[in-house]
């Protein structure tokens, strides 16, 4: 089936096609600036032991004893979560940061959570899964005509 098909398609109630032609301009901004704010407090947990997390000290060493993975590791993953959400919702360097995004989901999905299963609510895999693939969405297309990037016009 053609985009050109799918994009043609009579809504199933049409008496709301006005809200959702007037609302879908909404709804690429919605997850990218929703996706980067949430990825803000696991990085402040962190760096800084806000929200009930520890620092990067002793996330640096749960990394290196439980992980086997370098305990600068940790400064990096809150980083990329902090300062990498603030540009993600801003849609400033849309692409490379949401690169960085989707690898450290991948890490986190593998090294922390496959183990425990798919469930989140286990501690599994599925929601460093989601925001890995929603990641990857935003290095696909950008940030999108409500992003920074687009206002200054130029993408990174």
């Amino acid at each position: 089936m053609s985009v050109a098909v799918i994009a043609s398609a009579r809504p199933i109630l049409p008496m709301l096609a006005p809200i959702t032609e007037t609302l879908s301009p909404l709804a690429e901004p919605m997850v990218r600036v929703t996706a980067g704010l949430l990825l803000v407090p696991h990085g402040a947990q962190k760096l800084f032991g806000w929200f009930g997390g520890y620092g990067v000290e002793a996330t640096g060493q749960f990394f290196a004893t439980k992980l086997g993975l370098p305990a600068s590791l940790a400064l990096l993953a809150g980083l990329i979560e902090v300062f990498g959400g603030i540009a993600l919702a801003l849609g400033l360097a849309t692409r490379p940061v949401a690169a960085l995004v989707a690898g450290l989901m991948t890490v986190a999905a593998i090294q922390v959570h496959l183990g425990n299963g798919f469930f989140w609510t286990q501690g599994g895999f599925e929601y460093p899964l989601l925001w890995g693939v929603v990641a990857l969405s935003f290095v696909l297309r950008g940030g999108g005509r409500t992003s920074v990037d687009a206002l200054i016009g130029r993408e990174f």
